[in-house]
């Protein structure tokens, strides 16, 4: 706009003014993009993050391609049908995710948890080597166990492989190492009485629901032989339930991540390499403490672990008669 002639004319002043706050505007976007790529923001990069030999980039690679996005949330971004994975892995921990992951179908028990601890990897991890130091440093856990533990969820049994199940947990333990910056925001219901406002007992004492969750669903180290067949099957029953076997195998011929147990005993059994075998008393005493020693066709090696640290000879031998009695059981 030009000045009329013979009038004031400040349009050389604006315009400069206005150049002036535009750099200022430009010089503070610039220094701002720089700020973001510092590392004095203390934000973790997934490049940085590891778990045991796996990588967090991997691992987001495994998040996308499962499509976990389309039942979970990151950071408030996602589907709201499961959980926020945020900060998962400092609630509930390794042991738990290692536990969970390959039968997601129910939640794990304090025996799963507790074998997953006997693999050194593992409880380096953690930081801690037994099962109530574990509980009493991941809250979540416990409540988890207390609450679920052995019962079904509403997560699909996915097909993740030994590799896939690290490089997940490697993504989990980045995202719980996040700056969020606050998020999410815990709600403030000091004062509120109706039931939604009302703590859990877990979150309420925590110490009692430790203790709850490790003797409701641990074993006894060194259990004695039962005293009769019919008490040695219900004895197996239990081992059985405790261990959380029931994830990953049916009592019906129903494969969930392994093979269902109904009717294996006393079945041909195909391996991997090519030969056969039958499922008896030595055959599956064998795939209780050495899983990796004959790998069944179909099944991938690594996924069962070994229950040789865990389970005494009495134990395994009723889990055996447990699953003999279950070979006439049919869909």
């Amino acid at each position: 706009m030009s000045c009329a002639p013979g009038q004031p004319c400040a349009e050389g002043v604006k315009r400069r003014r206005a150049l002036a706050i535009l750099g200022v505007m430009a010089i503070i976007f610039i220094a701002l993009s720089v700020a973001s790529f510092l590392d004095s923001r203390g934000q973790v990069v997934p490049s940085n993050v590891r778990y045991a030999d796996f990588g967090a980039i991997e691992g987001k690679r495994i998040f996308q391609a499962y499509n976990c996005m389309g039942c979970h949330t990151i950071v408030g971004n996602g589907a709201y049908f499961g959980p926020d994975l945020t900060k998962l892995y400092d609630k509930v921990g390794p042991a738990w995710l290692e536990a969970f992951l390959p039968s997601a179908g129910s939640w794990p028990a304090a025996g799963a948890v507790r074998l997953q601890l006997q693999n050194k990897t593992v409880a380096t991890e953690a930081g801690v080597d037994t099962l109530e130091a574990y509980l009493e440093k991941y809250p979540g856990a416990a409540e988890r166990i207390q609450r679920r533990g052995g019962h079904s969820t509403l997560m699909p049994n996915l097909p993740f492989t030994r590799q896939e199940i690290g490089e997940l947990i490697a993504f989990l333990k980045y995202t719980s190492a996040m700056n969020t910056e606050g998020w999410p925001p815990k709600p403030k219901v000091d004062g509120l009485r109706f039931p939604q406002a009302t703590p859990l007992p877990v979150a309420a004492q925590p110490a009692t629901a430790t203790a709850a969750a490790t003797t409701a669903s641990a074993p006894a180290p060194g259990t004695p032989a039962a005293s009769s067949p019919a008490a040695k099957i219900a004895l197996g029953a239990t081992l059985v339930k405790d261990n959380g076997c029931t994830a990953c195998h049916a009592v019906t011929t129903q494969k969930l991540v392994g093979p269902g147990w109904g009717g294996l005993y006393g079945s041909t059994v195909k391996l991997a390499d090519g030969s056969s075998a039958t499922a008896d008393d030595a055959f599956i005493e064998e795939k209780i403490v050495k899983p990796e020693a004959r790998v069944v066709a179909g099944y991938t090696a690594g996924v069962m672990p070994s229950f040789a640290n865990v389970l005494d000879a009495a134990q395994v031998d009723a889990i055996v008669a447990y699953i003999r009695s279950l070979k006439e059981s049919k869909p």
